[in-house]
């Protein structure tokens, strides 16, 4: 096939991308400032090879298009861009330069590392403000033509309730890499995640959504290439459309789409929903002086946020050196068909977002009114999925948690550092500890938002594991080659004694029952708890609280279980189950501190070791580290199918930080006997009728009204 007998017709400006009819491929790409378009196709045995260079003719609304019949599904194909090359006036075309499509559905190949990836000449005495004009198509990767049909068969979304949703955040490769049950041609894969181990594990757990770290196409920056690292946590995107090609088998050859699909259809079809990290904030390309490998290329000046009075340089909310513009309206475009598509097409159920306040910068400063907001909020395919916001970015008044609108969850970082300072014994932290515990009104509930508009986490991707929180006091970020300069040096962590590993199993009891605590307090909270994946079975990372490029043994899972991590395991498994048979622990709405009962108890009371309610004074006293948590089980605002309360069970949760047991006095109610379900210190007591019962120190204890029943077992209903 070559330009000689390749037939080019008209084609349309709509939809955006390479479209495949059934009879030949649309190619349309919006670029406002280009002088000139040429589409490059490649031969899919030698991806190097160019075989027909077109140059694209028809411009519509800014949109450069057109179509040939003659392509089929699998075509490789990139885009030459002219215009002018003016950084000074954020202009940056050089056609020498081949590139990605933004609309790609399929990326095949890897990023080549060498100098021709930059519009201007690297190392040259004017920076970036010279033209390079050697020919960067054999080191950049090629965009596949896809077909999109897939036998979706009678898939079906979840749809899980907020106030029934457990998140698991995991990474595709780091899950499964190492698990003996996976298959080994399918470990660190779309189809390795949905395989019948790491189902079995997601199930037994009891989560509902699997929120994994970003699988959009992106890049390995050069500099961690250079020292022989990669992007692991892959916060690097180039392609918005497009699953990242190095999770999938060997047979996709570069175009993983249908693997992706299997991977929503089996998860679902076990009951889980998919959520993805989308990183709709920045792209791979960098600062000014980064590669050009897409949409600088294409029209730097339209979706990149630059400096009004020297465009040359770029806003840097993120962190990474550039943001996207999405003040723009192709830009914001784009990110609204890239979300629209990962729903309608590849049927995934909900998006966090990286960095979210970028999103909502229409100047300058955070607008929880922003256009990107209200388009959100309108658009017919997105109102069925969950939203989730990182509430922050590095720019000025970029911490915005609590600030987002009706509609959006957010993680809870204040939750993360209240929990962690609790348990780590600082002085103070009791009111802080009571308002995360009942789903932190103080933060939501004057935006008219529910309890489950907060994401709860101790932990997540960036920063320790649970077992290091447990374990280190400092960072140990040495592996990641950049002097231990990276990372967080908050981490509100303990390590009860020892910095690091340790035989001795005085420390090891204390390190686990931490890790209990901490397993317990989340899953327990009201809100929506969202669990590290591995933290179940005390995952470590040496220390490390920066493992972004860590692509090796220290961020996969090791899934050689000891006693006590196996123990640990069945522990999570329980308290889970716990939390989904008793619905007052997972409201949709906020206490009311009203009496619900004819004994005149409020839904919610605070209570003090002695059994008296907290007054004032004692929140007030920096000194207390212990707190009692009575819900009473009229307290639940669940229903069933025709929207009959379900009534729960009275529960008591108690917690101590203190260095020394604490005796609660329990509260008399009814038969005045209760059950312990939970002890994170391993206590064996099951039914207590004595008045007093001492909590060990650094410990949790939650105990539910009335004699034992198996976990699950419905309780008393209206």
């Amino acid at each position: 096939m070559n330009n000689d007998t390749l037939r080019v017709w008209r084609g349309q400006p709509y939809p955006l991308g390479a479209t495949w009819n059934g009879m030949g491929v649309n190619f349309a790409l919006f670029s406002e400032h280009a002088t000139g378009v040429e589409l490059c196709l490649y031969d899919r045995d030698d991806p190097t090879r160019e075989t027909a260079r077109i140059p694209v003719r028809e411009r519509t609304n800014q949109v450069w298009h057109c179509y040939l019949p003659d392509v089929r599904p699998g075509q490789l194909y990139g885009y030459r861009v002219h215009g002018p090359y003016d950084p000074s006036t954020g202009h940056r075309f050089n056609a020498a330069k081949l590139l990605l499509d933004p609309y790609a559905r399929a990326i095949a190949g890897d990023v080549v590392w060498d100098d021709a990836l930059f519009a201007y000449r690297v190392g040259g005495a004017r920076e970036d403000l010279e033209p390079d004009d050697r020919d960067s198509a054999p080191f950049v990767p090629k965009c596949v033509v896809v077909d999109p049909t897939f036998a979706w068969g009678d898939d079906r979304a979840p749809r899980t309730p907020w106030n029934r949703t457990v998140i698991y955040e995991c990474h595709v490769k780091g899950m499964t890499a190492r698990h003996p049950g996976v298959p080994a041609h399918l470990r660190g894969t779309y189809l390795g995640l949905c395989s019948d181990a790491i189902l079995d594990h997601f199930t037994s757990l009891g989560v509902t959504a699997v929120e994994l770290l970003p699988v959009h196409q992106f890049l390995d920056d050069r500099h961690l290439v250079e020292r022989g690292l990669r992007n692991y946590w892959g916060y690097n995107t180039i392609g918005f459309f497009a699953p990242d090609a190095r999770y999938g088998t060997a047979r996709s050859l570069g175009n993983p789409v249908d693997e992706f699909k299997t991977m929503v259809r089996t998860l679902h079809a076990a009951g889980l929903e998919v959520i993805l990290d989308v990183v709709y904030n920045h792209t791979a390309e960098g600062n000014h002086l980064g590669p050009t490998l897409s949409f600088k290329g294409l029209d730097n000046a339209a979706y990149y946020r630059l400096v009004p009075d020297d465009p040359r340089f770029y806003y840097d909310f993120t962190g990474t050196g550039n943001s996207l513009n999405v003040r723009h309206p192709r830009t914001l475009q784009l990110i609204m068909d890239s979300l629209r598509y990962w729903v309608t097409e590849m049927h995934v159920d909900g998006f966090r977002f990286d960095l979210a306040p970028v999103l909502a910068r229409e100047l300058f400063e955070v607008d929880r009114l922003s256009a990107f907001f209200d388009i959100i909020q309108q658009d017919p395919v997105l109102q069925g999925v969950k939203l989730i916001a990182e509430p922050w970015d590095v720019g000025p008044g970029g911490y915005q948690v609590g600030n987002f609108p009706v509609g959006w969850a957010e993680w809870n970082g204040k939750y993360r550092d209240d929990v962690r300072g609790f348990w780590k014994g600082d002085p103070g932290q009791v009111p802080a500890l009571a308002s995360r515990l009942s789903g932190s009104a103080d933060i939501y509930k004057w935006s008219q938002r529910s309890a489950y508009a907060s994401v709860n986490f101790v932990v997540a991707h960036d920063g320790f594991t649970l077992h290091d929180l447990a374990s280190y006091e400092g960072k140990h970020n040495e592996a990641n080659g950049e002097g231990n300069r990276d990372g967080h040096d908050h981490n509100i962590s303990r390590n009860w004694g020892v910095e690091g590993d340790t035989d001795d199993p005085a420390i090891l009891d204390m390190r686990y029952r931490s890790m209990r605590n901490f397993l317990a307090t989340l899953v327990l909270s009201q809100g929506v708890p969202m669990l590290a994946h591995g933290d179940e079975i005390g995952r470590t990372q040496r220390g490390n609280n920066n493992a972004y490029a860590q692509d090796n043994e220290i961020s996969w899972l090791d899934w050689d279980l000891d006693d006590r991590r196996r123990a640990l395991l069945d522990f999570t498994r329980r308290v889970v189950s716990i939390r989904q048979a008793n619905p007052v622990l997972r409201r949709r709405t906020f206490f009311r501190g009203e009496v619900v009962s004819h004994e005149g108890i409020k839904d919610l009371t605070w209570l003090r070791p002695d059994g008296a309610e907290m007054s004032q004074p004692d929140w007030d006293f920096a000194g207390a580290r212990a707190l009692g948590m009575l819900v009473h089980g009229e307290a639940t605002d669940e229903t069933d199918d025709r929207g009959r309360p379900i009534r729960g069970d009275t529960m008591l949760l108690l917690v101590n930080a203190s260095d020394g047991t604490v005796e609660f006095a329990l509260p008399t109610l009814d038969s005045g006997e209760w059950t312990v379900l939970v002890d994170t210190a391993e206590g064996e007591v099951a039914v207590v009728e004595m008045p007093v019962l001492p909590v060990l120190p650094y410990s949790l204890v939650l105990l539910r009204q009335g004699r034992e029943r198996r976990i699950g077992e419905p309780g008393p209903s209206a």
